[in-house]
Parts: C-alpha cells; structure tokens; sequence
C-alpha cells in the first residue's frame, strides 16, 4: 500500500512539474515576442496579412454567434424575470452579460477555435518542411517573422471584434425584445445605454485584446515546437487549441477580478 502511494505521488510530482516547465516556457516565449514588437525590423506586409485572417475573416462567425447569443440571452432573462414578475431587466442584462462576459468569451473561443489551429497547422507544416530553417539560414528571425506579425494582428483583432460582437449581440437582444417579447424599442435602447459604463466597455475590449493575444501566442508557440511528420503537425494543432481555451478561460476569471473586485 506505501509503495503504491509513493508511486502515485511521484506521478503527481512528475506530472506538476511537466505542467510548470511547460509555463514557464510559454512565459519566456511570450517574453521575447513581446520583445521583438518594439524593436525593428518590421513586415507590415505580414502584419496586415495576419489582420486579414484574424480579423475580417473572423467576422462572419463571431457575427453569427454573437446574434443567436443575444437573442437566446433575452429570451433567457424574459422567462427567468417573470418567474420574480421583474422581466422588464431583459436591455440591462443583455446588456451587461454580452458586454462584460459573453461578448469577449465568445470571441476568444471562436478565435481559438478559427485562428489558434490555422496558425499551429501552418508554422508546423513550415516547420516539418524545413522552410522555418531557411528562414534562419537566410538571416530572418523566425520570432521576428513569423510569431510577431500575427500576435500583434491577433491583440489588434481581438478588440475590434468583441466590439463588433458586443453591439451585434445586444442588437439580436433588442430585435428579439422588441419584435417577439413586446418591449417599446426606445426606451430598450435607453435602458441599455443608461445602464452601460466606460469601465463595462474598457474592460471588454480589454480582454478581447488579452484574448486574441492569448491565441495568437499558442498557435505561434505550439507550431513552431511541434514534432517531425503529420503526426506532429496534428498534435499541434490540437494542442494550441485546448492550451488557448483553457488560458482564455483563465485569463478570464483573472481579468474580471481585477476589473470588478474592489
């Protein structure tokens, strides 16, 4: 019975000091790329490339999600207030919910999910074919090249569209209220104006950047260690993707402490 309890704990030791070494080295990686956004040279042409397909490709769906999210929401709140007869909440909870919670979650998710297994799969693929090697071999950073261009497109894009999906979910909330529920379209719009803040706002965009940031840096971080072969380039890919969704997860329980915790 001892042994096989010293045997699980040094499993467990094992495991947590895997877990630790492999932080510390997404610290140190995130650290040098931070590093390399203040320092020339710059490839703009990568940089807007990379807000291309971070961006504006992510568009379309962040939109979808976000409207079917704030209608459900509204629905959600109308049924749940009428069981305490308060449903007239609906604008301020959708308001609230999307902007400080759903709206940067979602988008962090669906660009982990769009983005963060795009970029792994195309720097490990770099990577299996020795293109990366060349890169160096021909006095190109790969940090610099490669990792940079996209974290900072990702920080950029990250914000922008968690506004954008701030203002589509709250309007599939309005639309939802008004055209369904029975809600006076001016005084919806009131309510929700009324009821936002500059710090509700600041705080969502900041963790939409904090978010693309995040994805970004995993894809970046798990392509370019991946393994030899398509194997190799699968467990990338599959990796970056639960490493972004649990840390944007995490970063947002952080972020909301710091935001609305006195």
């Amino acid at each position: 019975m001892s042994a096989t309890i010293i045997s699980a704990i040094r499993a467990l030791g094992r495991l947590v000091l895997r877990a630790l070494a492999g932080l510390g080295q997404v610290v140190l990686f995130a650290g040098s790329t931070l590093t390399h956004i203040v320092r020339p040279p710059f490839y703009p042409r990568e940089f807007f490339s990379a807000l291309m397909n971070v961006g504006y490709l992510s568009l379309p769906v962040v939109g979808l999600t976000a409207i079917f999210t704030g209608a459900a929401l509204a629905l959600q709140i109308y049924s749940g207030g009428s069981r305490f007869n308060a449903p007239e909440v609906v604008p301020q909870i959708v308001a609230i919910g999307m902007v400080r919670e759903l709206g940067p979650v979602l988008v962090g998710l669906m660009i982990a999910a769009r983005v963060t297994s795009s970029i792994a799969a195309e720097l490990a693929t770099m990577k299996v074919t020795e293109q990366i090697d060349a890169l160096v071999t021909l006095s190109t950073a790969p940090l610099k090249y490669l990792v940079m261009p996209r974290v900072l497109a990702g920080i950029l894009a990250g914000a922008i569209l968690v506004a954008v999906a701030d203002s589509i979910g709250i309007f599939g909330g309005f639309a939802v209220a008004t055209q369904i529920l029975g809600f006076n379209s001016t005084t919806y719009i009131l309510n929700t104006i009324n009821f936002l803040t500059g710090e509700d706002i600041i705080s969502s965009l900041a963790k939409g950047a904090a978010f693309g940031f995040i994805a970004t840096l995993m894809g970046c971080y798990f392509g370019l260690n991946s393994g030899r072969g398509a194997q190799g380039v699968g467990a990338a890919t599959k990796s970056s993707v639960q490493a972004a969704a649990v840390l944007i997860l995490t970063a947002n329980l952080l972020l909301t402490a710091v935001f609305f915790t006195a």
